[in-house]
């Protein structure tokens, strides 16, 4: 028997605010960080997102089912899953990344997040948006 590659990393719980629909994310964070771009200012209501890439076979929905929205004017567009009945925003997922986007906002503990190692997408950073000094930042994404 060998050890879960889940057995390294955190069991976080979460869900949307009202309730109805709840998660589950086991697994080594593969980033955290806080993104600025002009599509997280609408969903946040103007400020950057505090996210984190969890493992996406660590994820799963453990109560309701979440809304999805892709934009079908975009190249290459994000899909958002939130809750139909309160609005939240929990994860967003990329046909290009096996793993998946969660807002830390709905974790049941955000302290468990720990802090964002980077700011992306300081292209479209407003000037009231707050970079802790000594952050790395990138215009886009960090190039692997």
């Amino acid at each position: 028997m060998h050890a879960s590659h889940h057995g390294d990393g955190l069991k976080l719980e979460g869900g949307c605010y009202c309730g109805a629909v709840r998660y589950v994310a086991e697994g080594k964070p593969l980033m955290k960080g806080q993104c600025h771009c002009r599509e997280c200012q609408y969903i946040s209501g103007g400020a950057p997102q505090i996210f984190m890439l969890t493992p996406a076979d660590g994820f799963r929905y453990v109560k309701g089912t979440p809304k999805r929205f892709t934009r079908s004017d975009l190249e290459h567009p994000v899909t958002r899953e939130f809750c139909a009945e309160c609005g939240t925003h929990m994860v967003t997922l990329r046909d290009d990344m096996p793993a998946v986007i969660l807002k830390i906002g709905t974790l049941d503990d955000p302290s468990r997040f720990g802090t964002p190692k980077m700011a992306i997408f300081t292209v479209d950073k407003q000037a009231f948006h707050h970079i802790p000094e000594g952050m790395p930042s990138f215009e886009r994404m960090p190039v692997r």
